[in-house]
């Protein structure tokens, strides 16, 4: 059963710790430590078109300030969901654990779970709801 009372609440700490992963994996990883550069290089080790590389460190970093100031939440997360298989997919050959060398996949996969969970739970508490679609306020 559902406590109505703190279910805004959890859904504020799954907001934020999603938008935080998410900075802190465009910013900090593929800005900062990898950089751009290399991030593109990496994508492109993959097979995958250098642009892929600045598109998804983007939706990142746009996405991570959405979720944490919950705009658009459930959109953002949805919207989110590519960029996470896209991260499963890439880590799925090195095994199971991320702690595996190249990363492993079970990572990328529990944050997929969880903006679906996001998506389908909605805000939350201290949210910026954002825009209304078609007239009516989109639902929290």
């Amino acid at each position: 059963m559902i406590d109505n009372r703190t279910a805004p609440y959890a859904a504020l700490v799954l907001r934020v710790a999603l938008g935080a992963m998410f900075l802190a994996h465009s910013l900090y990883l593929k800005v900062f430590i990898f950089t751009v550069a290399g991030t593109v290089g990496f994508f492109e080790s993959l097979g995958l078109p250098g642009l892929l590389a600045y598109l998804t460190i983007l939706a990142e970093i746009g996405g991570g300030i959405a979720l944490i100031l919950g705009f658009q939440t459930r959109l953002v997360a949805l919207a989110l969901l590519p960029v996470l298989l896209g991260a499963t997919w890439v880590h799925a050959g090195n095994g199971w654990l991320f702690t595996a060398e190249g990363g492993g996949w079970e990572y990328p996969l529990f944050l997929t779970v969880a903006a679906v969970v996001q998506a389908l739970l909605g805000s939350g508490a201290y949210a910026v709801k954002g825009p209304t679609l078609f007239g009516q306020r989109a639902p929290a």
